[in-house]
């Protein structure tokens, strides 16, 4: 199962306007996506198209999160979403 790093960018963290922004891009997408902080079990994952979840997960400036997905085009849709998080929406 493809997977990537990314450090959070937004200021206040993957909350409010930064968590809209992903989990909209993630359930635009025709695939599953997970998030985890990096180090937790992938068993813990959470969906990463769900506001609440990403709310929950508690990610602030600088934490590093893992994204795993599975299917046809996994890798580029990883890519993309990344890119999401390693920019700052609160600049």
């Amino acid at each position: 199962m493809p997977e990537r790093t990314a450090t959070i960018a937004s200021r206040v963290g993957l909350h409010a306007r930064p968590a809209a922004i992903f989990a909209e891009a993630a359930g635009d997408l025709d695939l599953d996506v997970t998030i985890a902080r990096q180090g937790e079990p992938a068993d813990d994952a959470m969906d990463a198209a769900s506001i609440l979840s990403l709310m929950s997960l508690g990610a602030a400036h600088g934490d590093v999160v893992v994204l795993r997905a599975e299917g046809e085009g996994a890798d580029a849709a990883l890519d993309s979403l990344v890119k999401i998080l390693e920019t700052d929406h609160d600049a």
